[in-house]
């Protein structure tokens, strides 16, 4: 085996393994958009949907933000305002601390009405398992 051979593993062995949610965050650009959804986040038109969720509750938004945190460069995060009057402090501090992993990115809560507005201009909806009350978010890269 060649050296070259050695520095190509033909699968990949960490981070993101689905070809599908990969391809996805490949084609993210400056300033486009990302959407991380629950399970019962309605569907849109015209976008990319890559459906993840497996049963309630699998995988949460939270694990999907950490999933990408890691190759994804974020500027702005939106999401509901109501998530703030309908979960619990300990819910709302592990999206507040998971959202402070991106340093230097904007945090914006608007009406979930308005944050629906935001959708269509996105690159991709990612649908997770998640039960979260309004724990939807829009990932805008830098």
């Amino acid at each position: 085996m060649t050296a070259l051979a050695n520095l190509i593993d033909p699968m990949i062995q960490h981070g993101i393994l689905n070809p599908h949610l990969l391809s996805l965050l490949a084609r993210v650009r400056h300033t486009n958009t990302l959407v991380i959804a629950d399970w019962a986040f309605p569907n849109f038109p015209g976008i990319e949907i890559i459906d993840l969720s497996v049963i309630k509750g699998l995988p949460t938004v939270l694990d999907l933000l950490h999933a990408v945190q890691p190759t994804f460069k974020v500027g702005k995060i939106w999401q509901a305002g109501q998530f703030l009057t309908t979960n619990s402090p300990e819910t709302i501090r592990r999206f507040d601390e998971a959202f402070s992993s991106f340093e230097g990115a904007a945090v914006t809560r608007l009406e979930h009405d308005d944050f629906k507005e935001l959708v269509p201009n996105a690159i991709g909806l990612i649908r997770t398992g998640d039960p979260t009350s309004y724990g939807n978010i829009i990932l805008q890269s830098v």
